[in-house]
């Protein structure tokens, strides 16, 4: 049974959706200014497997993720370019879509924008100053934190203990200063919309309340977004969803964790700052676009959705690497072979996907599903030469089947690139085929093959473990960039353990 971790509660909980085989989800969407980066594509990626899990396990899911294309960053660009905002959400739409198409993303079943849903947001803003939780100065309207007693629940802050946030107006004429804008009258040059307060436009918070409910009703199954929503969006969210209604909101809360750069904090100030275009741009120059999109979504899977993931070239690489390996069996898995065995393949692929699905079902676990994938690929390699062409069939279609739900290994074998000098892999054996000494009797003899015995370089992959272990990261590098300098590649594997290439 699937099991997902609960924000609001903060535990993992069974999932049970309000309606049996029917999930309703909202996932919060990107503010249309500017380019996608790395941390918008791991939150897409996220919600993207979760969706296709849902569906894989039965369920009809409806999915709603918005845009928000009425902001103060849109505003500004538009003003800074001298164009209607409409001209600038109307770009980073169209790049929205061409950058997670690259990722393999699937688009959500309604993806709503604000400023289509004006009547359904100064309705609920309506709502909330009827009930007396919200109040109007001079054009603008504000939610009174104080009048909803469940504050801070999402976020576990006490209200007394709350600070001014980031995206929250600082606003001498609140009555309390953790009151947030549901309605700004309008600025000159702004955008406006005529409303019982006048003229203006809505915060933000609002937006994403007034389409959810229009959507999934007032009360929905899964909310989720980034960690860095939970407060104040998500909780603002709450406050004036339930203040409305009376009703829960959300009944699960999911959020992935930040994107770090090389161990810090992606930042444009520290100029570590990667768009999804950025990246592509980069990586298409040695590799097909299909290529990149599944290398970058290996890599992003490869860490759990609610950690820190650390961004670096060479763990998008070493994704490449793993899915070397993999394409490299679907490849011989279409090699007309006679042989028998076809209740062992049966045997691994059943096993295989009890394995998956219980990774999956614990709170989505995609790195130890795809080391459950490692080790089904590990199984067949060492069976493949016995085996018959049904079986062979078989595997492959398991595999199209459990990398559907991860948005991997969807291309075919001719379709894929391999890395240069990737052809003696070892994993549990050591190659020795034909073309592998052939290749290794080459290189020495051009200079660039390692001249260190399997013995010596297990002995060193141990000595890398322990660092690793210990925290001791620039000792762990060390080695690796000793080892990579005698010809031989690391994979670290998603469960902890690695394994090398010459």
């Amino acid at each position: 049974m699937l099991t997902l971790f609960n924000t609001l509660t903060g535990k993992q909980e069974p999932f049970t959706p309000i309606e049996p085989k029917r999930v309703r989800m909202y996932v919060c969407g990107v503010t249309v200014y500017d380019y996608c980066h790395i941390g918008h594509a791991r939150s897409a990626l996220v919600f993207d497997v979760l969706r296709r899990y849902l569906e894989y396990s039965g369920y009809e899911v409806l999915f709603v993720k918005n845009f928000t294309d009425v902001d103060d960053k849109i505003i500004r660009r538009a003003n800074e370019q001298h164009v209607p905002c409409d001209v600038i959400t109307s770009k980073y739409i169209d790049a929205y879509y061409e950058d997670m198409g690259k990722l393999g993303i699937k688009p959500a079943s309604i993806e709503p924008k604000a400023t289509e849903h004006m009547a359904q947001i100064i309705a609920l803003t309506d709502r909330l100053t009827q009930k007396g939780l919200a109040y109007s100065m001079d054009g603008d309207v504000y939610f009174q934190v104080d009048k909803y007693k469940d504050y801070g629940r999402l976020s576990k802050r006490k209200l007394e203990e709350l600070q001014a946030g980031a995206r929250v107006d600082v606003d001498e004429r609140k009555r309390h200063p953790m009151d947030f804008a549901l309605w700004k009258s309008s600025k000159p040059g702004e955008p406006s919309w005529s409303s019982p307060w006048g003229a203006g436009r809505p915060g933000w918070h609002i937006e994403c309340s007034a389409m959810s409910i229009t959507h999934l009703g007032e009360t929905f199954d899964i909310h989720g977004g980034g960690m860095d929503l939970i407060f104040p969006h998500h909780e603002n969210e709450i406050a004036q969803s339930c203040g409305a209604t009376g009703k829960e909101f959300a009944n699960y809360w999911i959020h992935n964790g930040f994107v770090q750069i090389n161990q810090e904090k992606m930042s444009k100030s520290l100029g570590n700052f990667f768009t999804i275009r950025d990246i592509f741009e980069k990586e298409v120059q040695q590799w097909p676009e299909a290529v990149v999109g599944e290398m970058l979504r290996y890599f992003l899977l490869s860490t759990h959705y609610r950690g820190p993931l650390d961004f670096s070239d060479q763990s998008v690489h070493e994704a490449k690497n793993a899915l070397d390996g993999f394409y490299d069996l679907f490849k011989r898995l279409r090699e007309d072979e006679q042989g028998t065995l076809d209740e062992e393949a049966r045997t691994i692929i059943d096993r295989a996907r009890l394995a998956y699905r219980q990774k999956l079902d614990d709170d989505l676990n995609t790195p130890m599903a795809l080391a459950v994938l490692q080790n089904m690929k590990t199984n067949v390699n060492i069976r493949l030469e016995r085996w018959s062409n049904e079986s062979r069939k078989q595997t492959r279609a398991a595999f199209r089947e459990f990398g559907a739900v991860l948005g991997l290994f969807q291309l075919e074998p001719e379709q894929w690139q391999f890395n240069p000098l990737q052809i003696s892999v070892h994993e549990d054996v050591v190659a020795t085929d034909s073309a592998s000494v052939g290749f290794r009797e080459s290189a020495k003899a051009a200079g660039k093959a390692s001249i260190l015995t399997d013995t010596e370089i297990e002995s060193q992959l141990a000595e890398r473990l322990e660092a690793r272990r210990k925290k001791d990261f620039a000792k762990a590098d060390e080695i690796r960039k000793s080892l990579a300098a005698q010809g031989i590649i690391i994979e670290d594997k998603p469960d902890g353990t690695s394994r090398w290439k010459r």
